[in-house]
């Protein structure tokens, strides 16, 4: 069965707006600022190697489109050539490689992403389309990659939502310089 797995970039206050660049923000690439250290390297890479699609909201397809086609190594590949899915009712001819726009209510969008794609369907970025997918319990896994800054200002990954949401945490460990990476799973 498919899962859907938000995997996210987080600064200490919850901010996930212009991690690596790409978005006129004013602390653009900000986890550059931290070593891009072998462990942190390899769970982005394991992670990518195991997912089966990509589901994105238009500004991070926007975002990743503009760069990964012309990148390459094991985990460019996998991201070239995967299913990509974009929740969006604006973007009508993607042009980045295999990929299918999808519109509609995000639990109706959710079934049909689960009958297609057997495996997990990890979202990166896209805090409006999580922040949808979380307000209807979408949302089978949270990995959050947290960095040791506050960044005062941007998009933040957790908005208003109808209710609680519990979470366990199932899984926490360093990747260097401070980063951690937690794996939450819904408490249902």
């Amino acid at each position: 069965m498919s899962r859907f797995i938000v995997t996210e970039y987080l600064s200490l206050d919850g901010v996930v707006e212009g991690p690596g660049g790409g978005e006129d923000y004013r602390h653009l690439g900000w986890t550059f600022e931290f070593e891009m250290t072998e462990p942190r390297q390899r769970f982005k890479l394991e992670e990518t190697l195991e997912s089966e699609a990509l589901l994105l909201g238009r500004v991070t397809y926007e975002a990743f489109a503009a760069a990964w086609p012309t990148m390459t190594g094991e985990f460019a590949d996998k991201f070239n050539t995967m299913p990509k899915y974009v929740v969006s009712s604006t973007l009508t001819d993607p042009e980045w490689n295999n990929t299918q726009v999808v519109a509609g209510p995000l639990p109706d969008v959710s079934v049909r992403l689960r009958d297609q794609v057997a495996g997990d369907i990890v979202v990166h970025g896209s805090p409006t389309l999580v922040q949808g997918l979380l307000e209807h319990d979408l949302v089978d896994e949270l990995r959050l990659m947290v960095f040791p800054v506050v960044l005062g200002t941007g998009k933040r990954l957790f908005g208003e939502a109808n209710d609680k949401k519990r979470f366990k945490l199932q899984d926490m460990f360093e990747v260097g310089d401070g980063v951690t990476v937690q794996t939450f799973r819904p408490d249902r």
